[in-house]
């Protein structure tokens, strides 16, 4: 992907990091490649991150599957972020403060109406799968 791409993509990531809103906790969030349809990113998990247990929170993965197949979304052909239809996320491992995470996006399918992506979080470390989430958009027409 193109130069330009990735520094759109950092750029999106920078303004989501430094807003007033919810997801600002993901402004640790580095952007690792960039290819069309696919993003890959990594994360270290922080003490923000997680939930009473220690453990990357669940709603943060929600969050993270949300942004990273939308920006894979975005750096298609077509461009387009959608609107969340539906998310499924499958938790499978924990992760703890000081994990390293990577964060692969991929666009299964875009068609005239609908788009299709699935994200793994993956321990960097150990290999270990910690989510996978599933997620649909509508594009519009």
């Amino acid at each position: 992907m193109s130069g330009l791409c990735i520094n759109t993509l950092r750029t999106m990531f920078k303004v989501v990091g430094e807003g007033p809103g919810f997801d600002r906790v993901l402004n640790k969030l580095q952007l690792v490649s960039a290819s069309p349809g696919k993003v890959v990113c990594e994360l270290k998990v922080g003490e923000e991150h997680t939930n009473r247990q220690g453990a990357l929170h669940g709603g943060l993965t929600a969050t993270i599957v949300d942004m990273i197949s939308t920006a894979a979304l975005v750096h298609t052909e077509r461009g387009a972020p959608g609107v969340s239809v539906d998310m499924n996320i499958t938790y499978m491992n924990a992760a703890k403060i000081g994990d390293s995470i990577l964060i692969t996006a991929q666009v299964l399918k875009q068609g005239r109406t609908l788009a299709f992506a699935t994200v793994d979080l993956v321990n960097k470390e150990n290999g270990k799968l910690i989510a996978q989430g599933r997620h649909t958009k509508h594009l519009g027409s």
